[in-house]
């Protein structure tokens, strides 16, 4: 969604959908000034045993902001994005990502996945995705 659809997250569902109780209510209780962080999505995704897009789904059709993505892709202020592309990128690193790649592209979760198994920070891997030119597509919350 572009910026000028902020605060029509609900449009993006089917008329009717509905997300579990517990999952709104853990959303509402983390909702400040009207955002919710990833990390903080992702942690009631863990602790409920949901999806992630099942917490976004929660989070869009509440009308709430998602904010700090772990990727440093959208939602910090000023700028919006924060991620920099890397100044070099191991070999190792770049066949982990290009052996991934779908049409071009890397998916939210095959970032998150690399990150856990070379143990480096998820930003990390957005940055080597930056320095490659690649973009990410897919956000696990439904973001992009």
């Amino acid at each position: 969604m572009t910026h000028e659809d902020a605060g029509h997250y609900a449009a993006k569902h089917t008329v009717g959908t509905e997300p579990a109780a517990e999952i709104t209510e853990a959303v509402r209780d983390k909702i400040k000034d009207g955002h919710i962080s990833c990390a903080a999505m992702h942690k009631i995704a863990s602790d409920l045993k949901k999806t992630p897009a099942e917490v976004g789904v929660a989070v869009d059709l509440i009308e709430a902001r998602l904010n700090k993505c772990q990727m440093g892709l959208f939602g910090y202020t000023p700028d919006r994005r924060i991620v920099k592309p890397a100044s070099e990128v191991s070999s190792e690193l770049d066949e982990a990502i290009r052996n991934v790649l779908v049409d071009g592209r890397i998916s939210c979760l095959s970032c998150w996945e690399i990150a856990k198994r070379f143990g480096i920070a998820k930003m990390d891997v957005a940055s080597a995705c930056e320095a490659l030119e690649i973009r990410i597509f897919s956000c696990q919350l439904g973001a992009f």
